[in-house]
């Protein structure tokens, strides 16, 4: 019976049973499938509560996104609407308005919550 992680023994036990539970040819809907969910929640819990993540500062996370996307600041500028602006952005001299975060959501799908952190 799964019961909550409330130590780090249990959650490196978690994580092993759950690696096992993965090596396996696992039918969706069976017992092990359903285990296997109800197992990964409790490691997720677990881990957010124990070895939070911090958000990336807004800058950062553009600049990542805008890589991933394959994009140059020649697009962030046509996003901002001025050429002036992303640089002053980039450079950390401008802060993001609110209607730049949310052309910046909206285009490159960064969540409003990175974009509006004091940086």
């Amino acid at each position: 019976m799964l019961k909550p992680i409330k130590n780090n023994q249990q959650y490196e036990d978690a994580l092993a049973h759950a690696y096992l539970l993965m090596q396996k040819d696992i039918k969706p809907d069976s017992k092990e499938s359903d285990e296997l969910e109800v197992l990964s929640l409790l490691i997720k819990e677990y881990e957010n509560e124990h070895f939070p993540v911090p958000k990336p500062n807004p800058i950062e996370a553009i600049r990542f996104r805008l890589d991933q996307m394959n994009m140059s600041e020649v697009d962030l500028s046509k996003i901002l609407g001025y050429r002036s602006r992303k640089s002053e952005i980039l450079s950390g001299k401008r802060k993001l308005s609110l209607t730049m975060i949310r052309k910046l959501h909206e285009v490159l799908h960064i969540p409003a919550e990175v974009l509006i952190q004091a940086y």
